[in-house]
């Protein structure tokens, strides 16, 4: 019989999830099966999923369709009135060995169809941390879940309350990385500067990257995964200003740079709060980057007020945009207010996507020239401190840190 085949939607922490259910899976002895893991962060996620699941169905007439993930998490009736489904389980219960047991093949029509218990009562991270998610860059899931209530996110809801896994066991699993031969580690989370709050004493995210800098000292480079800029605490600025190690780039979720947009969005942050933030860290490292999570035509929003989102591009000094087009999700206080137009938001999408390339663009032309720490992720690519892409004239070693010089750039990524 065959290994289970996995099919990944949606953001990084699914697939590292992912890869968690992979070991969970073969130990359990699961055959034939294909699991699909879920998003739900739009409504058109969520019709990705129950596409990709009738095609992999077609593609696997015989194996169990297994449905897990955000999307099968908040609203698992969905997926468990496709015919082509034979289980549903939730974000809790895909971590857990018991549930693969349940899949292996002496158990076969034993497991309930349905098992999405409330997401709402869990209180703790899952003992799900695996060694080496990536090949050269480690992923290192340190948070879940989120006590925000933003009014376009479903995420709370198929992700739940916000939990953190404790500094020692984060430490411990990044000294077996190292020792593996990873030079590079990224802090992952759906909330990650929530870190802590629910942990004795309520230590913050700073604390953490402070802790592990310290305590693993061979760790080449820490790299830390989407920010509210908002929560940024104190440690953290010190350690952006003194620790060469944790790398110049930051993705930051700003999602709006109009402040009537973002208080119907329920931030918690203002206009100018993300200005302030940016310029404050380019002070205390001057080699930042930032990455930016914004959306394009939430409700209300005018031709005004997304304007402020265009120019906090500039304002922002921002490089790496993840641009979305907003779509209305179900159950979202956003889906009952006043839509854009379809037209409207694929337009605004669209001039916002040609500022970031612009900004892609100049940042790469500013490199030029210039020698540059990369990270091999292949004989002939890698990425600079900053993330940006890096293409080798020649083959080099694979998972080393190397010193190259900078050639040119074509507008998406380095020659060196």
């Amino acid at each position: 019989m065959s290994a289970p085949v996995f099919a990944t939607l949606g953001c990084r922490l699914n697939a590292y999830e992912t890869e968690a259910m992979k070991e969970l899976a073969e130990a359990a002895g699961v055959e034939n099966a294909v699991v699909v893991n879920t998003c739900a962060v739009t409504a058109e996620a969520v019709r990705k999923a129950r596409q990709d699941i009738r095609r992999l169905r077609r593609e696997n007439p015989s194996a169990k369709i297994i449905v897990t993930g955000c999307a099968a998490q908040t609203e698992p009736e969905t997926f468990a009135a496709m015919a082509e489904v034979d289980h549903v389980i939730g974000n809790t219960e895909k971590m857990q060995a018991d549930t693969w047991r349940g899949f292996a093949p002496d158990l076969i029509g034993e497991t309930e169809r349905v098992v999405v218990d409330d997401i709402m009562s869990v209180t703790e991270t899952a003992g799900h941390l695996i060694d080496g998610f990536g090949r050269h860059r480690a992923y290192v899931q340190v948070q879940n879940g989120c006590d925000h209530r933003c009014t376009f996110c479903i995420i709370p809801f198929g992700r739940g309350n916000s939990r953190s896994v404790p500094a020692g066991v984060v430490v411990d699993q990044i000294k077996r990385l190292v020792d593996r031969g990873f030079n590079e580690v990224v802090l992952t989370g759906v909330d990650l500067t929530s870190w802590g709050a629910d942990l004795p004493a309520a230590p913050r995210l700073g604390d953490l990257v402070r802790r592990i800098l310290k305590l693993v000292p061979d760790l080449a480079r820490l790299r830390i995964s989407s920010i509210d800029s908002i929560e940024a605490d104190p440690a953290l600025m010190e350690c952006i200003a003194t620790e060469p190690r944790l790398m110049p780039h930051l993705h930051l979720s700003l999602q709006a740079g109009d402040d009537m947009i973002l208080k119907r969005m329920k931030r918690r942050h203002l206009r100018d709060d993300a200005i302030r933030f940016c310029e404050e860290a380019r002070a205390l490292r001057p080699a930042m980057t930032f990455g930016a999570d914004i959306i394009a035509g939430f409700p209300t929003e005018t031709e005004a007020m997304f304007s402020n989102s265009l120019k906090l591009v500039e304002d922002c000094g921002l490089t790496w945009l993840h641009v979305f087009p907003y779509s209305p999700r179900p159950g979202t206080p956003a889906a009952r207010m006043p839509q854009v137009r379809g037209p409207a938001i694929k337009e605004r999408a669209a001039r916002l996507r040609a500022a970031g390339d612009q900004r892609v663009a100049a940042h790469l032309a500013a490199q030029v020239g210039t020698a540059q720490t990369v990270l091999t992720e292949g004989p002939r690519m890698g990425r600079t401190e900053q993330f940006a892409e890096v293409h080798f004239a020649s083959d080099q070693p694979e998972g080393r840190i190397i010193t190259a010089r900078i050639t040119s750039h074509d507008g998406k990524s380095l020659a060196a």
